[in-house]
C-alpha cells in the first residue's frame, strides 16, 4: 500500500500545504481505505467574478476523500503503510484511533457523525459549500459495515508538504522537514474490541537532542 505517493501526487497537484492527513478503514481484509488530505486555504468569494472585485467572505478550501483500493490481508499492512508515510514526511507523530460501532446500544449520540467524518462524508458544509470533496464510490457501504462493525482511523500532521515546517524544532528531520525510509517503528497490533487509541511517537526535540550531545 503505498500512501506517500498518492499524498504527494495531491500536493502537487493542488499546490496548497497540508494541516493534517486521516485514513480510515473497516476492520475487514481487503475492504478500500479512505485517505483524507485537510488544506490550508481559503476560497475568496466575491459578488461578482471580476478580477478588480474584492472578497466579501472566506471559505476554506474542502478537503480531499480518496478511495485506495490496494489489497491487504492484515491491519498491521494498513498500519505499517500510513507509519511509513508519515515518518518520510516528517510527523511528529501518528495516532490511531480504534473506534466502536456506533449503532451500538448505549453509544453517544455524536459518535454517527464521527463515523461519517471519519471516511469523509460530512453531513453539512459552510456557506452552502462541501467541507469535502470526495472520490471514494464505496464510503456509504464503508459506513454501513463501520456503524456496525466498529473502525479505526489514523491521523499525522506531515511538516514536509504542510504548515508546521516554521514551528517544529525536530531534530531528526532534515532541513527539507523530510526522514529517509522505512518507518523504524513496528505496528502494535489492534484490538479491534471497544474503544483505544495508541500513539506512535516520531519526533526528538532539538534542544534534547543537542543537551544530550552536550552532555555526552
Amino acid at each position: 500500500m503505498q500512501l506517500l505517493d498518492r499524498i504527494e501526487d495531491q500536493i502537487a497537484a493542488t499546490g496548497l500545504p497540508l494541516v493534517g492527513i486521516t485514513l480510515a478503514a473497516v476492520p475487514c481484509p481487503d475492504t478500500p481505505v479512505i485517505l483524507t488530505l485537510h488544506w490550508h486555504g481559503f476560497i475568496k468569494e466575491k459578488l461578482a467574478d471580476v478580477e478588480s472585485a474584492q472578497p466579501v467572505a472566506y471559505t476554506p478550501v474542502p478537503s480531499s476523500a480518496l478511495q485506495v483500493n490496494d489489497r491487504w490481508d492484515d491491519l498491521a499492512k494498513v498500519d505499517q503503510a500510513t507509519l511509513d508515510a508519515a515518518w518520510q514526511m516528517g510527523a511528529w507523530d501518528v495516532s490511531r484511533a480504534e473506534q466502536p460501532a456506533c449503532t451500538r446500544p448505549g453509544a453517544k449520540t455524536v459518535e454517527p457523525l464521527e463515523c461519517l467524518q471519519a471516511f469523509g462524508a460530512y453531513p453539512y458544509g459552510v456557506n452552502g459549500k462541501h467541507l469535502v470533496v470526495s472520490d471514494a464510490p464505496d464510503s456509504d457501504e464503508l459506513i454501513q459495515v463501520a456503524a456496525r462493525r466498529g473502525y479505526l482511523m489514523w491521523m499525522f500532521r506531515p511538516v514536509s508538504g504542510g504548515i508546521w515546517r516554521e514551528v517544529t524544532e525536530d531534530a531528526t528531520l532534515s532541513p527539507q522537514g523530510r526522514r529517509a525510509g522505512p518507518c523504524p517503528l513496528k505496528p502494535i497490533p489492534a484490538a479491534c474490541e471497544g474503544r483505544r487509541k495508541t500513539v506512535y511517537r516520531f519526533g526528538v526535540p532539538t534542544q534534547r537532542a543537542e543537551g544530550s550531545v552536550i552532555t555526552a
